[in-house]
């Protein structure tokens, strides 16, 4: 595997780091935009579009720019470099890429053309209550009524959902799961939407007798729920990575630049012996992250991957953000500070698809699987 950036992907590193510094270089900026609905700058959206970032997975026929899963990671990294809010993830990896891999031809040209251009919000409708982290549905029912189908029961949260013009639902059939697809303000919908702890928004959304189109002609799309879910953990993973690389930047400066007794705190040796911990955690971090982009870009076992980027980013997220914290003092929790809003976004993607020791969980159970490798070669009765 190569994981050298070639000198496109330099490019796009480096104008989605100039577009993004000028509009959340400083955190007051992010908190003014975050303060309000729908919680990111719709303005600064349309400029992703523009760039063609909101249709980088997307085939050009169905009008996107055909780029791969490293492009995606670039630009996942470089907004959580800067926390921008805006749902990258959310709608074009998750949803958008349930759409790209369940639907049907005319579906992707309607929808993603949508969300490549910045016109359509899709989010997907998922999560339930009493539920955690799975890829089948149950909260919500699917009835076939004469020749179409209507949904029933309440999915939370939803991010993005209150401000979604479109909504990918999955939902329990006779068959098992299947996703279907339902315009926001459609008859029998609901939502509720709220503030999360990060600035961002989820709602409640529940279903009373609500027409539904299918997506795609498939009678159970669990399959593709898993994999749809491990590639957004991937993505998930990148922007992890871009937000410990800033807090370990902002915990660097701080300590070559704060005094106490007269001298800055970079010459107290603990306190550099934590800050090199903070950066062999950032380092291990972004290797498997990177690693296990490179998988979906070979086809390899992507939700296997996806695991082990949860876990180690998770462990490695909550390492250095708490590190930054600790080795800022007070300032480090005020709301004015950077540091504290990182930690909160970090807590805020363990959530949405998974926290470490969910993703530990599941690959103890795979641990049966592999060939045991005995270096010393002795027989075991």
């Amino acid at each position: 595997m190569d994981f050298d950036y070639d000198t496109e992907q330099n490019d796009l590193r480096d104008a989605v780091r100039a577009l993004l510094e000028r509009a959340y270089g400083e955190i007051e900026q992010r908190r003014k935009v975050t303060a309000n609905d729908p919680g990111f700058d719709e303005k600064l959206w349309a400029r992703l579009a523009e760039m063609g970032l909101l249709g980088l997975p997307f085939a050009e026929e169905h009008g996107g720019t055909g780029a791969g899963p490293v492009e995606v990671a670039i630009v996942a990294e470089e907004i959580g470099r800067v926390l921008a809010p805006e749902p990258f993830v959310e709608v074009v990896v998750l949803a958008g890429g349930l759409v790209d891999a369940v639907g049907t031809d005319e579906q992707r040209t309607r929808i993603l053309s949508g969300i490549a251009d910045g016109s359509q919000i899709v989010a997907f409708a998922h999560a339930e209550p009493g539920t955690r982290w799975t890829s089948s549905a149950a909260g919500v029912r699917a009835t076939q009524d004469g020749g179409g189908w209507q949904l029933t029961g309440a999915k939370e949260p939803a991010p993005n959902g209150a401000r979604a013009d479109l909504l990918v639902v999955s939902a329990a059939t006779g068959d098992g799961t299947k996703l279907f697809l339902v315009p926001g303000d459609a008859a029998g919908v609901t939502r509720t939407g709220y503030r999360t702890h990060d600035g961002g928004r989820a709602a409640r959304i529940t279903f009373a007798g609500t027409p539904a189109e299918p997506l795609g002609t498939a009678a159970d799309d669990t399959a593709e729920i898993e994999e749809g879910l491990a590639r957004a953990r991937i993505a998930y993973a990148n922007e992890t990575v871009g937000i410990m690389a800033s807090a370990l930047a902002a915990t660097t400066e701080y300590l070559k630049t704060r005094k106490q007794f007269g001298v800055t705190l970079n010459t107290f040796q603990a306190l550099t012996f934590r800050a090199a911990d903070m950066y062999v955690s950032l380092e291990l971090a972004r290797s498997v992250a990177l690693w296990a982009t490179l998988v979906i870009d070979t086809g390899g076992d992507v939700v296997a991957a996806a695991d082990r980027a949860r876990l180690q980013t998770g462990k490695a997220g909550r390492h250095i953000c708490q590190e930054s914290v600790q080795l800022h003092g007070g300032i480090g929790v005020t709301a004015e500070y950077s540091v504290g809003h990182r930690l909160s976004r970090l807590t805020a993607v363990d959530h949405l698809l998974g926290d470490r020791d969910w993703a530990l969980g599941r690959l103890a159970e795979r641990v049966r699987e592999h060939d045991v490798v005995d270096p010393i070669g002795a027989p075991y009765v």
